[in-house]
């Protein structure tokens, strides 16, 4: 649950990345420290091992042989020293500030340092560590009398200097640092921590339980913001965001508002002209009858038959216009099977050819081979492409070209579009969505019913209708529908 929190996260990456840096700062610096202590102890213990050699040189030089010991005595007085002894070259201790060692053999780890020809040592012993120092007695010129002539090493000087202080001084100065070091890991640590919980993780649960309300529909929550920072615009925006929403809930209520009271309308006009067609029909057949028999007592050259011929068209938008207010106030039930779009398309294309003005427009099919079945009702799906086939051919008055084509749309489900378009003059942007309000028309014989119908047709049947246009180009009916597969017959499985 802690490793949850991207804060939590925060924090303890900000304490290991503290706690490595210092402890990686912390650790060169008992290092360092450690050298210099060493350095000072070496220095120090140089310093003796010469002016040991100079009194040893000194009195050796007048002769004084016993005067080597007591300088030796006197000079292992030093608390921090452990021995001052001069041993032969072969290990044998000749002077030492322990009279007691005289004659034995001296420590095999300051022979081994004489051996390999080293200045110095570091090395454990029963009192503690203990810094080495050997020195050989070269003879030169002022000894040849005593010493015979040539250079030769005629003894050697040791000295060993306990680091215990050295030891004591490194482990305070060691426990100092990483005391330091936790003290500095525990303050930074908890000042960022206190800066990311008081401005980070407190704002931002604070705009999580201001969000909760807002997804739970209250959008008059806001926040206040109290500093100028990075939170404080977070916090602007998520206001203006709000408002922005609240404003947008208000505009689509009364937009859903205007919505219903209109739907409401359509639905009581559509009641109201349902039942007017219905009762205009029967008269108007009854009139239309009657004119046909009374334009058959006319003779062909009778100008009173004309008259008739126009009453008679008059009467047939009369009866299509009520026909249309019939089936838009109430659509049939759609009887589903499976139908070929493309042999579907052709059977219309039949009819529509038969129309007076489709005889000026040429006609382009681009027809998907093997496409799936689309289960829609057949009278219903052909009535659709009938409409929007004389819309678009109604759309060229001066000619033009009506294309059809079919093409399979794959990627999640399948569907089955099919564009038709024209090149007539298009619609306007203002009038692309009304073209599907009902009743809306920019025919002069219209009745606003045709596409209405059309897109209600197909949202029964699960497909949608859809246009594209451009002025002066024309227009392009989109139709895409559920694709199916058509049920194997038991003589196919057998």
């Amino acid at each position: 649950m802690l490793f949850k929190s991207l804060i939590s996260r925060v924090i303890i990456l900000n304490i290991l990345l503290l706690a490595t840096g210092i402890g990686i700062f912390t650790a060169l610096h008992i290092r360092r420290e450690q050298q210099h202590l060493v350095a000072t102890a070496r220095e120090s213990a140089d310093l003796l091992l010469s002016t040991i050699e100079k009194s040893v040189f000194t009195s050796m030089r007048n002769g004084n042989s016993d005067d080597v010991q007591a300088i030796l005595v006197m000079v292992g007085r030093n608390h921090r020293l452990l021995n001052v002894r001069i041993f032969h070259p072969d290990g044998t201790v000749l002077k030492s500030a322990h009279p007691e060692e005289i004659g034995s053999v001296v420590n095999p780890a300051d022979f081994v340092l004489f051996r390999d020809n080293l200045r110095e040592g570091i090395f454990r012993l029963p009192a503690g560590e203990v810094l080495s120092l050997v020195r050989p007695i070269v003879t030169d010129e002022r000894c040849y009398l005593c010493h015979g002539q040539g250079r030769r090493v005629v003894g050697v000087i040791n000295i060993n200097l306990s680091l215990e202080e050295t030891v004591a001084k490194l482990h305070e100065s060691t426990r100092f640092s990483l005391l330091s070091g936790v003290v500095m890991i525990l303050l930074l640590s908890g000042g960022i921590s206190l800066v990311l919980l008081r401005f980070v993780k407190r704002p931002i649960q604070k705009m999580a339980t201001r969000m909760a309300q807002v997804e739970a529909g209250d959008l008059s929550v806001r926040l206040e913001s109290r500093y100028g920072d990075e939170m404080g615009s977070l916090m602007n925006s998520f206001n203006s965001m709000v408002v922005n929403l609240e404003a947008a809930q208000k505009e689509l209520e009364r937009y859903h508002y205007r919505q219903m009271e209109r739907a409401d309308r359509l639905a009581s006009v559509g009641e109201m002209a349902t039942g007017v067609a219905h009762e205009i029909k029967n008269p108007l057949a009854c009139i239309s009858s009657a004119v046909s028999v009374l334009a058959d007592d006319f003779d062909e050259s009778d100008p009173r038959r004309e008259i008739v011929g126009k009453v008679l068209e008059q009467i047939g938008r009369l009866d299509k216009t009520a026909t249309d207010l019939l089936f838009f106030g109430r659509p049939g039930k759609p009887e589903f099977t499976f139908v070929d779009i493309n042999a579907l398309i052709k059977k219309t294309l039949f009819f529509v050819a038969q129309h007076p003005e489709a005889r000026s427009i040429h006609r382009i099919k681009e027809l998907t081979r093997d496409l799936p079945p689309v289960w829609v009702d057949e009278k219903q799906m052909q009535q659709v492409l009938f409409n929007i086939s004389i819309n678009a051919i109604q759309a060229m008055r001066e000619g033009g070209t009506l294309s059809i084509q079919t093409e399979l749309v794959t990627g999640g489900a399948n569907r089955v579009r099919v564009q038709i378009g024209d090149t007539g003059k298009g619609i306007a942007p203002a009038d692309l969505e009304k073209i599907f309000v009902p009743f809306f028309t920019t025919k002069t014989q219209g009745t606003g019913l045709g596409l209405p119908i059309c897109r209600q047709l197909l949202e029964q049947l699960g497909g949608t209708l859809s246009v594209t246009s451009r002025l002066g180009e024309g227009t392009t009916f989109t139709i895409e529908l559920p694709a199916s597969k058509r049920p194997e017959s038991p003589s196919e499985e057998a």
